[in-house]
C-alpha cells in the first residue's frame, strides 16, 4: 500500500484494494480458475516427470562412479544451460504444443534434482548396505527400506526447491508459447498494459503455491523425516 500511494498512479501500481473487484470479475467468469488448472496440470506433471527422472538418475550417478564420470560433463551443462534457451529449442524441434511445454520444463529440471540425489546416494551408509546384502534382501525391497529413507531429506529438499523452480518456468513457456495457464494471461495483460489484472493471476497464482507448499510440501517433508527422530 505504502508504495502504490508513493507511485500516486494506479496505471503503474494500484492499491491492494483495487485489485479486487478484478479479481471477483475473473472469478465469476471462470477464466481464472480454467487458466489456473492448466497452469497446475502443467506443473504437476513437469514435477512428477523431473523427479521421477532425476532421483533416478541421480541414484546412478551416486552409486557408479564410471556412470558419473560419463554423465556429469553433460549435467553441467544441462546445469548451466538457461532455461529460455531450452524453452525456444523445445518449441522449435517439437513444435508449440504441451509435450514441447513440459519437456522443456522437464529438462531445466531434472539435473538439478539429479544433483542433490546424487550427493545423497554418496552419502549412504555402507553398514545399512552390507546389512541388505547380508539378509539378501531384493533389490527393490532395498531401494524401499534402505536407500530412499536415507535418501530421504535429499528428495524432499529437491522437492520443495523443484516447486519452486517448476511454477516459475511454467509460467515462462506459458508466457512464449501456449493458449492457456497463468503465464498466458500475463503475457495478454502485459501487452494491454494492465498492472492490475497482471497482478491479479500473479498473486493468485502466488496463494495457490503456497497452500500447496503448507497443506502438501511441508507435511509430507515431516512424514519422511519422521525416522530420523525415531
Amino acid at each position: 500500500m505504502g508504495a502504490a500511494a508513493l507511485t500516486a498512479d494506479a496505471s503503474v501500481l494500484p492499491q491492494p484494494y483495487a485489485l479486487i473487484d478484478p479479481l471477483r470479475a475473473e472469478l465469476a467468469s471462470g477464466e481464472l480458475l480454467y487458466h489456473l488448472g492448466r497452469t497446475l496440470i502443467r506443473v504437476a506433471w513437469a514435477f512428477t516427470l523431473a523427479m521421477v527422472l532425476g532421483i533416478a538418475l541421480g541414484l546412478v550417478m551416486g552409486r557408479s562412479e564410471r556412470v558419473n564420470q560419463w554423465l556429469d560433463p553433460w549435467l553441467v551443462v544441462f546445469l548451466n544451460l538457461p532455461a529460455l534457451v531450452l524453452i525456444v529449442l523445445c518449441y522449435l524441434w517439437i513444435g508449440l504444443n504441451e509435450t514441447a511445454a513440459i519437456v522443456a520444463v522437464v529438462l531445466n529440471k531434472v539435473p538439478n534434482v539429479a544433483t542433490m540425489i546424487r550427493e545423497g546416494a554418496r552419502s549412504t551408509s555402507p553398514e545399512l548396505d552390507a546389512m541388505a546384502r547380508v539378509y539378501r534382501l531384493s533389490p527393490l525391497t532395498r531401494l524401499r527400506h534402505v536407500t530412499l529413507p536415507q535418501l530421504a531429506p535429499f528428495i524432499a529438499g529437491a522437492a520443495r526447491s523443484g516447486v519452486a523452480v517448476i511454477w516459475k518456468i511454467v509460467l515462462v513457456v506459458e508466457f512464449l508459447g501456449r493458449s492457456s495457464g497463468v503465464g498466458f494471461q500475463i503475457h495478454l495483460y502485459f501487452q494491454l498494459f494492465d498492472v492490475a489484472m497482471v497482478l491479479v493471476y500473479a498473486l493468485s497464482f502466488i496463494c495457490v503455491m503456497l497452500v500447496v507448499e503448507w497443506a502438501l510440501l511441508q507435511p509430507w517433508e515431516r512424514r519422511v523425516r519422521r525416522w530420523r527422530l525415531a
